[in-house]
């Protein structure tokens, strides 16, 4: 749907915490409509990388970036309105952060920020966004419930939900599937999946089996470089690089 078109275009990019080196020199394209997925050993800078991608390292005091990161050719760190470009870039973290509100309100939380009350606009809006989710159907009797009585997985995806409900283009998800079980993973996995016909999925994950499972692009980070990027389905039958090709075979991780 999307064929080829370039969302992200990193380039150069080196990353620092103080006078400490954590990303060097890389230098990708990411794709609209695709799932990408960043992936290396404990320590490389998958997070960092990530982070970056919308500007969530500005809070980190002494981090500074060299290079440039251009969104649909404009410089990130160029943009003035931080928040207006989270909406558009939005993240989803390794650990679901529910809100101390019930399951409808989480999921309105954003809708509200951006100055929306019509009722009728902010049900339709966050029936859609659970839909999307894969989460009403289990959820619609529950709607005024405190979110945290959800479980692990259902809280994962209404995160999701509220990530998506203010309408982004790309979605960032930070391990989001480490601290769930089998099935609450294989149902986040299908979800991105069904997301990535409208949106751009940007994923950093722990494990080489997801990644080679959900993804159209891989890119593969070790100590802080770029080793090797390109078609999930390439990479996973034929890398180029040797070090790829161990941390595939789990010689290296």
């Amino acid at each position: 749907m999307f064929e080829n078109e370039v969302v992200f275009t990193i380039k150069n990019l080196s990353a620092y915490y103080g006078t400490h080196k954590v990303l060097e020199n890389i230098n990708v394209e990411v794709r609209k409509g695709k799932i990408t997925a960043i992936m290396g050993p404990s320590g490389c800078g998958k997070s960092t990388l990530l982070r970056c991608l919308n500007r969530l390292n500005d809070m980190i005091p002494d981090f500074r970036i060299e290079g440039s990161i251009l969104f649909h050719g404009r410089d990130i760190y160029q943009i003035g309105d931080v928040n207006e470009y989270r909406r558009k870039v939005t993240m989803v973290f390794q650990r679901p952060n529910v809100f101390p509100l019930s399951v409808f309100d989480n999921v309105a939380y954003g809708l509200k920020i951006k100055g929306v009350r019509d009722k009728k606009i902010l049900r339709h809006k966050v029936e859609e966004a659970l839909v999307k989710a894969a989460l009403w159907d289990e959820v619609k009797d529950k709607l005024n419930k405190p979110a945290v009585q959800l479980s692990g997985g259902q809280q994962q995806r209404l995160c999701i939900a509220r990530a998506i409900a203010i309408e982004p283009e790309v979605i960032l998800l930070d391990e989001p599937t480490s601290a769930l079980d089998p099935i609450a993973t294989t149902k986040i996995e299908r979800l991105l999946e069904e997301l990535a016909e409208n949106y751009t999925v940007v994923i950093v994950t722990h494990s080489v089996g997801q990644a080679l499972r959900i993804s159209d692009y891989v890119l593969f980070l070790y100590e802080g470089r770029l080793v090797e990027y390109g078609e999930t389905s390439t990479i996973a039958k034929k890398p180029r690089h040797e070090m790829t090709r161990k941390f595939l075979t789990g010689k290296i991780g």
